[in-house]
């Protein structure tokens, strides 16, 4: 592969999600694109002739630099890193199980800071990569029943944000992407695993649990194909943007954002409570 063609990494590419779209776009682009999903056999549906896929766990230091190593090894150089891969956590705060708090922080942050930390070397000997970290508009708004699931996305946004400060000396570029309501199967892959402890003191909220787990995927949604087409687009212009909102309900999050935090607070539960 020439090296005028960019050579991409995605994390979380399993088919159907945003991760998936986000590769076949780039490599629409022309771009060597190298996909990675903890289960090989979930990303079966690649077609494309740029893609290569590989096994990756992001929670696994080993797995990590095993696949970055791999992916310089073939091409020479990694351009791009996506950190697309997401954990949801649907449930109240006081109850989940910290097992799952822990691999959900592991998957959103950690996960992220690892692939970065093996990126970073190599782009930083070349002045040259863009690291593009999917957050979430929750990360700015907290909402019930979501609530760990949002302080994942709020500490990837505050570690992205100091990476963007921190690259320069490199050249280094680094995007924030805080998606709104996108198509994707993050809720449906979360309805699967969604349970209530039977002792749980938040089961007259049960229905209102399940509003919240698939509240991105209304009316307004936003066509999976084309948020990763605005999402590369900007990736592989002069100047990437150091931040891009966008799916439905973008322009209300970004609206809720400048008001006062208390009003704020008390309207999201209001639209997720008995009121």
């Amino acid at each position: 592969m020439p090296n005028q063609y960019k050579v991409v990494l995605v994390t979380g590419c399993s088919n159907g999600g945003i991760g998936f779209h986000i590769c076949q776009q780039f490599a629409r682009a022309g771009c060597r694109v190298y996909a990675t999903s903890r289960r090989i056999e979930s990303m079966d549906g690649f077609r494309h002739p740029l893609i290569q896929i590989l096994a990756m766990d992001v929670t696994s230091d080993e797995d990590v630099q095993g696949a970055v190593q791999k992916v310089i090894g073939a091409e020479g150089h990694v351009d791009i890193l996506v950190n697309n891969a997401g954990h949801s956590c649907i449930g109240p705060i006081a109850e989940i199980q910290m097992d799952r708090a822990m691999t959900t922080f592991d998957v959103n942050v950690f996960g992220a800071l690892r692939t970065s930390k093996a990126v970073f070397p190599h782009m930083a000997s070349r002045k040259s990569g863009l690291i593009i970290n999917i957050g979430s508009f929750s990360g700015h708004i907290p909402s019930p029943w979501s609530g760990i699931y949002c302080a994942t996305k709020a500490a990837l946004h505050s570690i992205t944000e100091n990476l963007q400060m921190e690259c320069k000396p490199f050249n280094i570029d680094v995007m924030l992407v805080a998606p709104a309501s996108v198509k994707s199967n993050f809720s449906s892959n979360e309805s699967q695993v969604f349970a209530l402890p039977e002792d749980s003191l938040y089961k007259g909220y049960l229905d209102l649990m399940i509003q919240r787990m698939w509240v991105s995927q209304g009316q307004d949604t936003m066509p999976t194909e084309k948020f990763a087409n605005i999402v590369v687009n900007k990736a592989l212009s002069k100047r990437p943007p150091t931040y891009l909102s966008l799916g439905g309900g973008a322009m209300l999050y970004t609206i809720l954002k400048w008001l006062p935090r208390s009003l704020v607070l008390y309207l999201v539960w209001r639209k997720f409570s008995r009121k």
